[in-house]
């Protein structure tokens, strides 16, 4: 097995503990030693980085991933065709690995199959990209979000990002058709929303009978299950029906909180802040008018509220997500981290623990993902600056002197 020495650095280890100066021996894909002060002396041949002092943490992790939205609004993905869409995804995976995020959990794809392909080709090194959690299309009931079709225009089963499908009989077939093409995920959009749709944030569309088809499903097949859930009583379903990622819940009341802080061992909360702060800076772009902007300012206002009661209850809550429109473009990712120290008042520790450990928690490899510690899995950044003194250093990929993704290097130093 091939190893490789990283030293001369500052460890950042993702558990929360102070950057330490140390040194890191990687073996094959995993961390096979990890020393604070002495550094390990090179074993005869063994490559060696020297970190030259800058950080060494973990690889970021995105769990609220959309590779497949092309920086688009959201009607103009059905516009690609499938092989201009696939170039765009794969575009996009590079995009997202060259950015610092070694992992995504996918919250989506825009055609069926697009996340199952780009994520056998990635495991298959054939592609470069993140480890990805492969999802198909968001599945909405009609009215809910996403479903933009038109009353005078044919009908198609999927003629927006989303599957459209109402009836626990249709939501069931839709799963079992997703399921059989290959997903790790299935995405339920129970709430509706500011956008693409006719019921609003606060209102949720999708039924109890419907969920439970869907999550009928889902552990039949041992899928995971993800859920857009703004409104208070969308939360409350998905905790009920054991969705465990849950994202945006914006309008969270007192009896909300109360389930997610039950369920607080097994459910994550991503509340994907980047679109809707864009759209309060939107200043008349991508047709924004002033009156459409107070609407997404009071989610906003919402949102920084609701977090911090989240916060205050033990809640897991991870920055990230819904990156892909023309409002909020791919490889602006680590924005949300500047967010969530900006509006939500997480440290930059706290922050970065959330975007490094707890991602490794959502994607199901908890001590194996998001940390630098022996035995772990060997996806690390090599940074040039200080995270802690300035979060928007992660913003600035020429920082990122190296990128390494299963003890391999994607950028060298």
């Amino acid at each position: 097995m091939t190893s490789r020495l990283i030293t001369n650095v500052r460890v950042l280890d993702g558990t929360g503990r102070e950057p330490f100066a140390g040194s890191v021996r990687v073996e094959g894909s995993r961390i096979a030693e990890v020393s604070a002060g002495a550094p390990l002396p090179p074993r005869p041949g063994e490559p060696v980085i020297d970190g030259r002092g800058a950080i060494l943490m973990p690889g970021l992790i995105e769990p609220h991933a959309h590779l497949s939205f092309a920086d688009v609004v959201s009607y103009e993905l059905t516009r690609l065709p499938p092989e201009e869409h696939l170039l765009a995804t794969i575009r996009n995976a590079r995009t997202m690995l060259d950015s610092g995020y070694t992992s995504a959990l996918s919250a989506a794809a825009a055609k069926p199959r697009l996340d199952v392909v780009v994520k056998r080709e990635i495991d298959a090194g054939r592609l470069p990209g993140p480890r990805l959690l492969a999802n198909g299309p968001e599945i909405t009931v009609t009215g809910g979000l996403g479903d933009s079709n038109l009353l005078h225009l044919p009908y198609h089963e999927t003629p927006t990002f989303c599957w459209v499908a109402d009836g626990p009989d249709a939501i069931r077939r839709v799963c079992r058709l997703l399921a059989r093409e290959g997903v790790d995920l299935l995405k339920l959009n129970l709430s509706g929303d500011l956008g693409t749709s006719a019921w609003s944030s606060e209102l949720t569309p999708m039924s109890e009978a419907e969920v439970g088809a869907a999550m009928e499903v889902a552990r039949a097949r041992g899928l995971r299950v993800c859920a857009h859930c703004r409104s208070g009583d969308s939360v409350r379903m998905a905790v009920r029906h054991g969705i465990e990622i849950i994202y945006h819940a914006n309008y969270c009341d007192e009896a909300a909180l109360d389930a997610l802080e039950a369920a607080r061992d097994r459910v994550f909360v991503a509340p994907a802040l980047g679109i809707t702060y864009n759209l309060t800076q939107a200043n008349g772009q991508w047709g924004i008018t002033p009156e459409r902007a107070v609407g997404f300012e009071r989610e906003l206002a919402a949102s920084v509220e609701t977090i911090g009661h989240m916060r205050a209850r033990g809640i897991r809550v991870l920055p990230g997500g819904d990156y892909g429109f023309v409002y909020n473009p791919h490889g602006t990712y680590a924005r949300d981290l500047w967010l969530f120290v900006k509006l939500l008042g997480f440290s930059p520790m706290e922050t970065l623990v959330a975007a490094t450990r707890l991602g490794g928690e959502i994607m199901g490899r908890p001590g194996e993902l998001g940390l630098v510690k022996a035995g772990a899995l060997a996806d690390l950044l090599l940074v040039d600056g200080d995270p802690l003194a300035d979060i928007t250093i992660l913003q600035d990929r020429s920082a990122l002197r190296m990128i390494m993704k299963d003890g391999a290097l994607h950028k060298a130093p």
